[in-house]
């Protein structure tokens, strides 16, 4: 079944209950062919189950699982959520590449190369669900691996891609399996001579705290957040903290944070396969002002007028494709956040 899903370029595979299995391709979810039967789900579901007796024994008590399945003999990832749901035990997995994609194989803009050569700072790549931020990161992180002599460490939950052995070292953690919480092992990786950190995804305050720590005091800190635009991401981290402390954030932030890459994959108009959009924003003296001064709404006019330094909104990268044939009108106005600004920009 997995291996049929990914020769039908499929991105999650969604197993039900009652034996019914879709898959997700370019984004569209379809029923996938074949009848199964639920002893045939519950088949599967064991075969996946990293620690047998274990995990028969949390799935019983309806404790939610999270891991990584590897078709055997293989090295090919799958990340696996395994659940209940109306009485019946389910699961779906993400289909991971087998090996990290490049940049340009993502077509993502070269900037993007320009922010893993930077030494310290906060990165961080944002999105939807399933907008390939996790590969984004990778990406990254392989990039530097072939390049530099560097000590990466990533905390992920759970480890989605296995990096080669390269230039770099590369101690990857898994939360769960390795150490308890994220906020424990980034604390530990301070303390661990590293030049890179990835944080899977900065969850909550103390993770978010933390790693504006960890940029701070000189090293390059990558992670992701479930929003869409540099304005939302900047709102997002600094509304996490309490009212009496978000001016200091602010001056935190404006200093450290060194790039938001915001993305979104849009179905090509022939369905045979998805195009990324981006939106970019680095930092210079007046985005640092902007953030420092709370005024964060006039990011936008600006990465408008920086298209040259290599910033530019999302609407402005959805136009460009609909223009050049890329994608269509219609599905780019699905993923606009600013309806009126891409109607003007088209």
């Amino acid at each position: 079944l997995v291996r049929s899903c990914r020769e039908k370029n499929a991105s999650d595979i969604h197993i039900c209950g009652s034996g019914e299995v879709y898959i997700r391709v370019y984004g569209e979810l379809v029923r996938y062919p074949g009848e199964f039967t639920r002893q045939d789900v519950e088949n599967w579901i064991d075969d996946m189950l990293p620690n047998k007796e274990k995990d028969r024994e949390l799935i019983e008590n309806r404790v939610d699982l999270n891991f990584c399945y590897s078709l055997p003999n293989t090295d090919l990832r799958h990340r696996v959520n395994i659940f209940y749901q109306r009485g019946e035990v389910e699961a779906v997995l993400r289909i991971l590449n087998d090996n990290v994609p490049s940049y340009e194989v993502l077509n993502l803009p070269p900037v993007v190369s320009k922010l893993a050569e930077l030494h310290s700072g906060l990165v961080l790549v944002t999105g939807p669900t399933g907008s390939g931020k996790s590969t984004t990161l990778a990406s990254m992180v392989d990039f530097i691996n072939t390049r530099h002599k560097k000590h990466i460490i990533t905390i992920e939950d759970p480890i989605e891609y296995v990096y080669k052995k390269r230039m770099s070292l590369i101690r990857q953690r898994e939360i769960g399996v390795d150490v308890p919480t994220f906020q424990e092992a980034l604390r530990s990786a301070l303390r661990e001579d590293p030049d890179v950190i990835l944080v899977g995804e900065m969850r909550d305050y103390e993770t978010i705290s933390v790693a504006l720590t960890a940029a701070e005091t000189g090293h390059l800190v990558f992670s992701t957040l479930h929003t869409i635009g540099a304005v939302a991401t900047v709102d997002r981290i600094i509304d996490v903290f309490p009212t009496s402390s978000q001016q200091q954030v602010r001056t935190q932030l404006a200093s450290v944070l060194q790039g938001v890459v915001t993305q979104a994959l849009v179905p090509r108009p022939d369905k045979q396969g998805r195009q990324v959009a981006t939106e970019i924003m680095l930092r210079n003296d007046a985005i640092a002002n902007l953030i420092r001064d709370d005024k964060c709404h006039q990011i936008d006019a600006l990465l408008d007028l920086s298209i040259k330094e290599g910033m530019h909104t999302l609407n402005w990268d959805l136009a460009r494709l609909v223009n050049s044939g890329k994608i269509l009108r219609e599905d780019a106005l699905k993923l606009t956040t600013n309806r009126k600004h891409l109607l003007e920009l088209l």
